[in-house]
């Protein structure tokens, strides 16, 4: 029951992380912020191991240092950047390849699409807002969706939920 519940925050933050980074190109510092202190509380409370601890941490730490590489140079935003470490920490190492290629893909198909709609969509003043900002150029891609999708994706692969679902 508590690996549920852990489960279940995990997703409600991915899914607040997607839909405001969808509609507002923004994604909020809180959600960040509970995914990074949520994790060791839920950890402790599901009893993993230091070595299991340790290799999340480690995960989460590498996507750091990554993220914070790839928002300095420009590349990602500063949500995004925060997003995928504290995501990062609950996938831990079995899954951070995975997180890592799921999400990459995810982002691509999103940008994709986006540059699409971009080239064939018309944009006059009545397109609805929402839309006239995914058909502007200048508008970014909002990652956060794929960064949630790549995390739902690499679920299975995460060794936490992996051990409490099993049976």
């Amino acid at each position: 029951m508590l690996a549920l519940a852990c489960l279940v925050f995990l997703l409600a933050m991915l899914g607040v992380a997607a839909w405001r980074d969808l509609t507002t190109m923004t994604i909020p510092n809180w959600v960040s912020i509970a995914l990074a202190l949520g994790f060791p509380v839920a950890a402790l409370a599901l009893g993993l191991g230091a070595d299991v601890m340790s290799a999340h941490l480690l995960a989460g730490g590498l996507a750091f240092a990554a993220c914070l590489a790839l928002f300095y140079s420009g590349i990602i935003g500063g949500g995004d950047a925060k997003l995928y470490p504290a995501v990062a920490l609950w996938m831990g190492g079995s899954a951070a390849l995975p997180f890592l290629l799921t999400t990459f893909m995810a982002g691509g198909a999103l940008a994709l699409l986006l540059m699409t709609a971009r080239r064939l969509a018309p944009t006059n003043a009545a397109t609805p807002m929402v839309l006239r900002r995914f058909c502007d150029p200048v508008e970014g891609v909002p990652y956060g969706l794929a960064i949630a999708s790549g995390a739902i994706w690499s679920l299975p692969h995460v060794g936490w939920i992996s051990l409490q679902f099993a049976s």
